[in-house]
Order: C-alpha cells, then structure tokens, then sequence
C-alpha cells in the first residue's frame, strides 16, 4: 500500500506531481536581500518549497576548529564564516513572513537538537535530516517527537546503516531522499539506480533524490526513474563566494528543468494501449478506421 507524506495540504507519492524543493542552504551568504531573491527565483519558477540549514555551531565545531585560519568575506577564521552564515531568530521571522506572503512553503535541514526546537519556534510544516546526521540515532528520535513529516537524505549511507535509521522513524510519515554528499557530485558517483533500491526496499514510501551537481539532466533522470521529490541547490550565480555554489543551479536552469519536469509528467501518461482522440483525424486520412 502507498503512502503519502503530506506537507501542508500537498500530497508527495507516486501518483502525485513531483514535490521540488529548492534548497537554499547557505547560498543567501548572510544576506537577507540574497535569501529573498533566492525565494523569488524559486516562486517564479514553480517549486513548491524552499528549504535552509540551521546549525548551533558551538555543537557542530570543535574551538579548534572554529579557530583555523580561514580567509572569507566575514574574518579570518572558521568561526567568522560559519557564525556568519546562520540566521538567527529575527532573520527567519522575515522569512517566515516572506514566505507566507508570496505563498511558498519552508523548511529547514536541523543539524541538532537546539536547531530542530528553534525551527519548531515557526512550525515548520517538516523536518529535513542531512545525510550528515542519518546515523545519529538520538538525534533521529528527537526530530521524531516532533511528530512532523521527516525527509531524510541517505547520502554516505548503506543499505544496513538505513534500515537502522528508519527503525526509529514512522515508516507512515516519512520520505527517503537517493543522495551523493560531496559537492558538486560527479556524473559517475550519482548511482541513480539506488532510487529502485530503495523503491523495493521500502515499498509504499515516498522515494525521492538530492541533487548535488550542477547539470540538469540527471535530476531529470532521477523524476523519470521515479522520484516524486526532487531537492536541489539554487543560486543566483555559480561564481559568487561559497562552498555550496559549484553544486547549485542558476535560475534559468531551475526554470527549464522544472519545465521539463512538469512536460515529462504529461507526456509519461496511463500506460493504457489505447487509440487517442488526436490520432482519429489521422486514420480517417488514412483510411485506417475499421
């Protein structure tokens, strides 16, 4: 039986259109003006959600790791780049409007238990777990409790290693994400036949795929092998400064692949061997009819 995650009212599974999420991350650079174009681009080109990242980063960094030299538009070390780029509670009260005036959904990937209570502070209507953290078994219980629809990427995951991470999850509210963490992802690592896996290993859950390279195609690919999410990074230009940027789509891309996404839908049809009402004209013309 197939289930299907429900996220604020739109249905994600097999028989639905694709949900695509634009993942924002940290491309918007500590700019609110670079966040909300980020969020225009994402509207305008007909995703249905946009995402972030939240981390506590005194939890996630070590001082010595926060201390590294580290050259950046924000310092000199580690640290002045990574508390730079996260927003903190007035920034997400301007995205939560934002996003609430333009009619989008949003969401965010929490890196630990701080982060998931501060986004639960706007109720987003989902979790996101990162690929980095799908083996952190207390962590997965504690995004759980909230009793929210969980995407999880499964990114530096085997088979054994997701089946222990889903054991603590509801199998009924759940999404599962085919993901290759490194950024950008080359051709030859996406594996997108992992999308089937997992459609067999976890029949009736919604299967999706992160996209982590900067062409179009294999997200295409990934729609047609059956994902019903797709999640990719988006920017308003590769070359601007980030670690994210390389792996992210520009928005003439993100407008053409969710053309292409949104015809392939159309086109794939019934599967029904059956006469269409546009061909009648043809064999009347070619005296076909029997």
């Amino acid at each position: 039986m197939e289930n299907c995650l429900n996220i604020s009212g739109m249905k994600i599974g097999n028989n639905q259109p694709t949900w695509i999420c634009a993942e924002i991350g940290i491309n918007h650079n500590a700019s609110l003006d670079i966040a909300k174009k980020l969020i225009d681009v994402a509207k305008s080109s007909g995703c249905d959600a946009i995402k972030f990242q939240k981390r506590t980063t005194e939890l996630q960094y070590t001082n010595e790791e926060l201390a590294q030299p580290r050259i950046s538009p924000f310092g000199a070390t580690n640290g002045d780049l990574k508390r730079a780029l996260e927003f903190g509670y007035d920034d997400y009260c301007e995205i939560d409007k934002y996003c609430k005036k333009i009619g989008i959904i949003w969401l965010a990937s929490a890196w630990d238990k701080p982060s998931v209570d501060f986004l639960e502070q706007f109720n987003v209507p989902a979790h996101k777990i990162p690929s980095a953290k799908n083996n952190d078994y207390e962590f997965i219980k504690y995004v759980r409790k909230t009793n929210k629809p969980i995407i999880m990427s499964c990114g530096m995951s085997t088979s054994p290693e997701i089946c222990d991470a889903t054991s603590f999850l509801n199998l009924d509210n759940i999404a599962l994400l085919v993901c290759t963490a490194t950024y950008p992802a080359s051709i030859e690592s996406l594996n997108l036949n992992r999308i089937h896996t997992l459609q067999n290993g976890y029949p009736g859950i919604p299967i999706g795929y992160s996209h982590h390279n900067p062409g179009l195609w294999m997200a295409l690919c990934a729609v047609a092998m059956g994902s019903c999410l797709l999640e990719f990074h988006v920017t308003l230009d590769r070359s601007l400064f980030g670690s994210d940027q390389s792996s992210s789509i520009e928005p003439q891309g993100i407008k053409k692949l969710i053309q292409e996404i949104r015809c392939f839908e159309q086109a794939k049809g019934n599967g029904v061997l059956e006469i269409h009402p546009s061909e009648i004209p043809v064999m009347e013309k070619l005296h076909r009819l029997k």
